[in-house]
């Protein structure tokens, strides 16, 4: 039929073969769970969900957020997010297919649609200059970065610290056991 289906953090996912997906579900829960921690939501924010994937990170925030928005470039992906809110029953959360660098700029430029909260899962190469600076620009209080590669995270963290950012909470999970491969986790709070 084109696609799996799998259950995280108490939410049903379907997964599309051009969408992205953790491959190892006991510790993508760890790592999830993690995120939205250190999110620290109240139910008062509105939380990007910036390289959203199939909404995965947006849909489990989206029980503790006033509102989520989620932004991919990959369009099955998106579509795979859409199925899934539905699928949840989650109404507080949408979807865009559209460049996570281009929506952050736009909402930088507009107090009213800047969001309290960034949740950021950027691929391997990272987030790009445009979309940090972008999101500096917007300061929302609190920035939660999940990586999986330690160059460029420590790269987008010089972005970051250089514009009002602290660094508060780090964990690591390891995803893939015997490898030299992990996840991290890190929280920062803007102090600007």
């Amino acid at each position: 039929n084109g696609y799996i289906e799998d259950e995280l953090c108490g939410l049903r996912f379907r997964i599309s073969s051009k969408s992205f997906y953790q491959v190892n579900p006991e510790q993508t829960q760890i790592l999830y769970r993690t995120a939205i921690d250190f999110a620290i939501l109240t139910g008062k924010e509105t939380v990007l969900d910036a390289y959203c994937g199939t909404g995965t990170i947006g849909l489990i925030a989206a029980g503790k957020a006033k509102n989520v928005i989620g932004v991919e470039n990959n369009e099955a992906a998106v579509r795979d997010a859409e199925v899934n809110a539905k699928v949840n029953g989650v109404q507080n959360v949408r979807f865009l297919k559209g460049d996570a660098a281009e929506y952050m700029k736009k909402a930088a430029d507009n107090k009213a649609d800047r969001p309290d909260v960034v949740i950021m899962d950027p691929p391997r190469s990272g987030a790009s200059e445009e979309f940090l600076g972008a999101l500096v620009k917007a300061n929302p209080s609190r920035v939660v970065y999940v990586s999986c590669c330690m160059e460029t995270l420590r790269r987008d963290l010089k972005v970051l610290c250089g514009g009002g950012y602290e660094l508060r909470r780090v964990r690591a999970v390891d995803m893939f056991p015997m490898t030299v491969h992990v996840e991290v986790i890190i929280m920062m709070q803007y102090c600007g």
